[in-house]
Parts: structure tokens; sequence; C-alpha cells
């Protein structure tokens, strides 16, 4: 604790800078794990208790999710990196707990629907038109390869889910549809989160929705607008029909 004298109040800024530039960097990706409290520590020379903080505060930014524990799938994973205005979005994602789950599916179906097809639209733009520039899907697909390791908790996987699609909202350059959906994340991930008890094999149907997201790029890719909408509709309205969870019916 040496380290840690007068600039105590600061000196998880130091741990949060230290983090995101490496972030930023490409040195940390989606599905990364975050040396331990007390590697950090050690490395940066502050204190465990301003680790602790800035941990705290990337969480709370959705970049990373934390788990207790000693296990394989303890400690923090990273689950997004920095995006613009994302603080300013908070004060929508933290509302959103408090939505109706049906109320949150219909308005994903309308957005994401929406966002699918017009990505497909702007990747056929771009191979018909000169100097058109295909969305960039490179942070979506990041989130789909991290999904990939089999040493993912559920709670890790359905928070990297939720990344994705937001990753997708990102890459239409709509702003607004991009701050709803970040506005949203938090409702989204709860009651992906309370449908883990509905689910008789969480194996298959996380395989299943890796497969359904490859595909949803994939259309996309191929800038089949009709089969990117129907997919991510399908998607969708498939996790919610299989865990059938709405704990504020209307």
């Amino acid at each position: 604790m040496g380290a840690e004298t007068a600039d105590t109040p600061r000196a998880w800024r130091t741990v949060l800078e230290h983090i995101e530039t490496q972030l930023l960097e490409g040195a940390l990706r989606p599905g990364d794990r975050l040396p331990g409290e007390r590697a950090l520590s050690t490395e940066l020379g502050v204190g465990r208790s301003s680790v602790r903080e800035a941990l705290r505060v990337l969480e709370v930014l959705g970049l990373i999710r934390t788990a207790a524990g000693s296990g394989p799938n303890s400690g923090a994973i990273i689950i997004a990196t920095p995006g613009g205005g994302m603080s300013a979005l908070m004060r929508l994602q933290v509302a959103a707990s408090g939505f109706p789950v049906a109320d949150i599916v219909r308005t994903r179906l309308i957005l994401e629907t929406s966002v699918a097809g017009e990505l497909a639209d702007a990747s056929a733009g771009a191979g018909a038109a000169a100097g058109a520039a295909a969305p960039d899907l490179a942070p979506a697909e990041l989130l789909l390869d991290a999904m990939d390791s089999p040493d993912l908790a559920p709670t890790e996987f359905l928070a990297l889910d939720a990344a994705f699609h937001l990753a997708l909202a990102e890459a239409s350059g709509n702003q607004v549809i991009t701050a709803t959906m970040a506005g949203l994340r938090s409702g989204i991930e709860g009651y992906a989160l309370e449908g883990l008890a509905s689910l008789a094999d969480w194996s298959t149907t996380s395989s299943r929705l890796r497969s359904e997201h490859r595909s949803i790029v994939e259309a996309i890719r191929r800038a089949d607008a009709a089969s990117a909408r129907t997919r991510t509709h399908d998607h969708i309205s498939g996790y919610y029909a299989e865990t059938f969870v709405d704990p504020a019916p209307r």
C-alpha cells in the first residue's frame, strides 16, 4: 500500500487509464480476462482498493463483467471496448432495467430487424458503388469469436451476446438507434439471465445462439436484407419464447 500516498483519491484513475489504453490499442479484446487484483496492484503501484474501484467503474460502463470466486470463470472478463458517448448513455441503461420484458422484446424486434436490413443494404451499396464504404462488422465479429470460448460461464456469454447486438447497432451509424440500444442493454441482459433457469440444456441453447449470430452477420455480408431481417427476428423471438420469462406481464 506504500505506493498510494497523497494521490490515493485519484489512484484508481491510473488503473482505469491503463486498462482503457490496452483496450483501445487492442492488447485486450472482448473475451479476455484481466489480471487479478494483486497482479494489477503490483504492476501499477497502487493499492488493491484502487484496483477494485476502477473495476467497479468499468463494470458500470459495461466494459467488463466480474464474477466472484477462485475458479476458471472468476475475475473480470472484457465484454466490450470503449465507445464514444457511452458515459452519456448510462442513465438510459439504468432506467431500462425497470421496463417490462415484453416491451423490451417488441422494441428490439422493431429496431434490430431494421438495423440488420439496413446493414445488408449498405453492404449491397458498397459492392455496387465505387467509394461506398461497407458497414464495419469487425467489432461484432470479435465478440462472436469471444463467445466461441468453451470456458465462458453462461452469464459471461450473455453479457457478450448483449454487446454483440449493440455492436450491430453501432455499425449502422444511426446515433439514435445506438443510444436506444445502449439504454436497453442492461434490460436485455437482465431478462436473458433470468431465462437461464428455464433452459433444459444451456450447451444446446448457446450453440444455437452462436449459430444464429453467425447467420445474421453472414446474411448482412451477402447483402441479403430480407434474410438478415428474418434471421434477426427469429433469433430474438426464439430465445424469448424458449425461456418464456416476463416478470411484469401486461
